[in-house]
């Protein structure tokens, strides 16, 4: 059986989706990440505990959050789908994960999608199809222009609110037991 999946992407580079990551990592134990990255010419999946413990980078984040075990997923948009689902099937014996970027939502197509929006100045056109499919919508200051009627919306100051509803989603879609 796989895993929970919890797709977090966002309208930007910056806008939060690590935070968000880090504080869903900080409660939910026995749960893996996979940080995305988008290249131009080649694919790769770094589980080098001294590389992905480096100072400053979102994968060590990870790790001092909590997370059981973290992937550092680098693929050129042609080796995305493979190299994604290798690197899936890599945690699949833990309990969940939490993957970061937009294009791995597109390619894993997760249980659970949150959209952090960050800077409405600076939302990517290409996020909004990560906004259309979100469960969860994080804002900023201000409302992205197209939010889907079916998506929960919580500010980005309700960051443990919103937390404890991914909880009660996992509780109760995906049949986990109560998270600490």
């Amino acid at each position: 059986m796989m895993p929970v999946i919890i797709g977090i992407g966002g309208g930007h580079s910056g806008a939060g989706k690590t935070l968000v990551a880090c504080r869903i990592l900080e409660r939910l134990k026995g749960w893996g990440a996979i940080k995305y990255t988008n290249t131009p010419l080649y694919s790769s999946i770094t589980d080098d505990i001294k590389v992905l413990s480096e100072e400053g980078k979102d994968t060590k984040r990870f790790l001092d959050s909590g997370a059981e075990k973290v992937l550092w997923v680098q693929a050129a948009s042609s080796e995305s789908e493979k190299t994604l689902q290798m690197a899936a099937d890599m945690l699949s014996h833990l309990q969940g994960i939490v993957v970061e970027g937009n294009s791995a939502i597109e390619v894993l197509k997760p249980d659970i999608v949150i959209f952090v929006s960050g800077d409405a100045a600076k939302f990517k056109k290409s996020a909004d199809r990560i906004l259309q499919i979100a469960d969860i919508l994080l804002f900023d200051s201000r409302l992205p222009a197209s939010v889907p009627e079916q998506t929960v919306v919580f500010s980005r100051n309700d960051i443990d609110l919103c937390v404890n509803f991914v909880q009660g989603i996992i509780e109760k879609k995906c049949n986990q037991p109560k998270l600490s």
